[in-house]
């Protein structure tokens, strides 16, 4: 079954059309609201230089975690 998801709010324009794969290998500064200046931040404080990176990263998926466990517990 195909999916299809329309992403253009979580982007910026020169991203909304590229496959998923390729918005993934994106710099962050790729998603909407992310500056350059915050990429750079990003990447010195934990090494994260794309999408997949920052989604992926340990911290941030602890984080989630813990929003979805609050979530689901009451």
């Amino acid at each position: 079954m195909a999916v299809s998801v329309n992403l253009d709010s979580l982007l910026d324009k020169a991203y909304e059309n590229l496959p998923l794969t390729d918005i993934l290998d994106a710099p962050v500064a790729a998603l909407s609201g992310v500056s350059e200046g915050d990429a750079e931040k990003l990447k010195a404080a934990f090494n994260i230089k794309t999408v997949r990176d920052l989604g992926t990263n340990k911290y941030f998926r602890a984080a989630v975690t813990l929003l979805d466990l609050e979530k689901n517990s009451g």
